[in-house]
């Protein structure tokens, strides 16, 4: 389970999280939804240890992440592909993450299978590798140590169609089978293909939340609801720290 409870968090004049709270419970995909500038990307910092709030609480699985022994053998987080070393090879990066995590060598190339990397790809260097190729990758680095939640910014970026639909595919199973999953994104179509609740932030604030049957109103499409909610909060947010 995934708990925001009141976050608080500025930079300096600038309010990115204004008491957020939200759950995402086992068994679940909520997409976690605002334009760009919405608190999105510090929130999910937060969840991971990155980023401390100023008041508030931030747990994974019942605790700090920062508190959970081995996390990366327990929680997949991906806020940013392009983060990867550029002159390690694919296979090389997933390696040294099983080492570090504990796993054995051999889950790499099930997770190589999983991510649809080829086997010469994983042999080249991450500075070669597409944006949907890193994306990808990232993805892999999460899956490597079995966990049971994922927390993912913008993970289809990059992506061409036919990446985008296994993208949907692995993160329905992943839940399906049990595991959590934050899905953070700007794109509300692609979302609402797989998620089971939203949580839609602006400026800040958490506008609205729930299964797109209790978002929706009068016969209104999730797409108006969302428009109606956020633009309004984005457009009085008026720093760039929070995405």
């Amino acid at each position: 389970m995934i708990q925001a409870d009141h976050l608080v968090k500025r930079f300096g004049a600038v309010t990115a999280l204004d008491d957020v709270s939200f759950t995402v419970h086992p068994g679940t995909v909520v997409g976690f939804l605002g334009p760009n500038g919405a608190g999105k990307s510090t929130a999910l910092r937060c969840l991971v240890g990155l980023t401390h709030p100023d008041s508030g609480t931030a747990t994974v699985l019942g605790r700090p992440y920062t508190q959970i022994d081995n996390p990366g053998s327990r929680v997949g987080a991906l806020l940013d592909a392009s983060a990867q070393h550029p002159g390690r090879t694919g296979r090389e990066t997933l390696l040294l993450a099983a080492e570090m995590i504990g796993v054995a060598r051999s889950r790499v190339d099930e997770v190589l299978d999983l991510v649809q990397l080829t086997r010469p790809e994983s042999r080249r260097r991450v500075k070669t590798y597409s944006l949907g190729m890193r994306q990808r990758l990232g993805v892999g680095l999460t899956l490597i140590g079995h966990p049971e939640v994922l927390i993912l910014d913008e993970p289809a970026n990059g992506l061409d169609p036919q990446g985008i639909v296994w993208m949907r595919s692995l993160l329905r199973r992943f839940a399906d089978d049990g595991g959590s999953v934050l899905l953070s994104s700007h794109l509300l179509y692609e979302v609402q293909q797989i998620a089971d609740a939203f949580i839609l932030i602006g400026g800040g604030r958490i506008v609205a939340q729930g299964t797109a049957q209790e978002l929706l109103t009068g016969g209104r499409s999730l797409e108006d609801v969302y428009l109606d909610l956020t633009a309004p909060a984005a457009r009085t947010f008026g720093g760039g720290h929070a995405a």
